[in-house]
């Protein structure tokens, strides 16, 4: 990036944009730079100036805040309140070594979600409205209380996960959910991937409302809890909720899971820390140089996809979201070429490598490249809300 703009207001905003366009200069917008920059835009327009909580009713249960309002400030007053944004999103300082701060509007254009998404859903399926600036400068507003879909689409969900390629989002009304009221964390010592992947999905069954489903092996576990974990490998499950309920739902997930070996349980203090450990990859934030990819595939795959992986390159990972989501570090190459071969092979998923140095990510996509179909698709919206291609150009597929 050869330049970098800090509007004040929306005002701003649209003038740039539209300055932008009439010069068919690329731009990417930016929230708080705590994320790997892939953009190869010549500028970059930064929500930072944008700030504020506008609308906030706790009794509702919704927030409106404008995109660069730091997400510290927006959970502060959340906590205050006794509530919470449910999909808990990551900070991927640690494992980037980046600085800045996570803004509201970052969170919901990466779709940054945690490990609650397996019950609470993504970033995404909490947004409620949102207002963007289209690449031709006009201020479109969809969903909450406000609708103008001028496409046809579904501009919220649309916009989420776009990292930044179909506009430049200034505001955003997302629901939240009060914050438990207990958490207790059920662990299982010594499984193998495999066997790991059977009693997460017997956990997933039953109706107990399983709201985090990981499973750390041996080459991790100790980097967890400082070590305070079971020796071995450990297959967790978080219960959160009133504490009755919580305390009667541990017994019985536990009485279900007993077959498949000896079970252990953490109290709330150490499951508040595993749970965000396991949401920010912090095992993975010392060794920097090393390639961490972020793999999702189907639950039942993801220990197959480590098998095929072990038998060909060094990696290390972990497992959360029911074994959906892998955490994989490389040691050297991120073998990008045969990872997504060996998805597609497995029925297919998405790997994005979320961290390599700086020669290894100009090579290699960080995003999973499109089917044709999908891309063509892809095209269709983009022409629609960006017909000159002015956002983030090269950043999608």
């Amino acid at each position: 990036m050869t330049s970098q703009r800090f509007p004040a207001n929306l005002k701003e905003v649209v003038a740039i944009i539209r300055s932008a366009a009439e010069a068919g200069m690329s731009i990417a917008p930016q929230g708080g730079g705590t994320r790997a920059d892939h953009s190869v835009a010549e500028t970059a327009i930064s929500t930072t100036g944008l700030t504020g909580i506008t609308a906030y009713n706790p009794a509702e249960m919704v927030m409106t805040a404008q995109a660069g309002t730091p997400l510290s400030e927006v959970e502060a007053v959340l906590a205050a309140n006794g509530q919470m944004l449910a999909f808990e999103p990551m900070d991927h300082r640690p494992v980037l070594g980046t600085t800045g701060e996570p803004t509201i509007g970052g969170v919901f254009a990466a779709n940054v979600s945690g490990p609650r998404r397996l019950t609470a859903g993504a970033a995404r399926d909490s947004l409620l409205g949102i207002t963007f600036v289209n690449g031709l400068g006009d201020v479109v507003k969809a969903g909450g209380r406000v609708m103008k879909n001028v496409t046809g689409l579904d501009l919220v969900k649309l916009l989420a996960g776009s990292r930044g390629t179909l506009g430049f989002i200034t505001e955003v009304t997302f629901r939240v959910l009060p914050v438990p009221r207990a958490t207790e964390t059920v662990v299982i010592a010594g499984l193998d991937d495999a066997h790991a992947t059977a009693a997460m999905a017997t956990a997933m069954s039953l109706p107990v409302e399983v709201s985090g489903a990981a499973h750390l092996p041996f080459t991790v576990v100790g980097r967890f809890l400082s070590g305070a974990l079971p020796e071995g490998a450990a297959t967790v499950f978080r219960l959160e909720g009133l504490p009755h309920s919580v305390a009667a739902r541990t017994e019985k997930l536990t009485a279900a899971l007993s077959a498949f070996g000896p079970i252990h349980w953490l109290g709330e203090p150490e499951s508040h820390v595993l749970w965000r450990e396991i949401r920010d990859a912090t095992p993975y934030a010392s060794a920097r140089a090393k390639p961490l990819w972020r793999v999702s595939v189907a639950p039942t795959a993801g220990h197959q996809l480590m098998n095929a992986l072990r038998l060909h390159t060094g990696v290390d990972a972990f497992y959360d979201w029911q074994g959906g989501l892998i955490w994989l570090q490389m040691e050297a190459d991120p073998e990008a070429d045969f990872l997504r071969r060996a998805i597609k092979q497995l029925g297919g998923g998405h790997a994005t490598l979320v961290r390599a140095p700086k020669h290894l990510r100009k090579a290699i996509p960080a995003f999973e490249p499109e089917s044709p179909a999908v891309a063509a698709l892809s095209a269709r919206i983009k022409a629609s809300l960006d017909p000159h291609g002015i956002f983030n150009p090269g950043l999608m597929g």
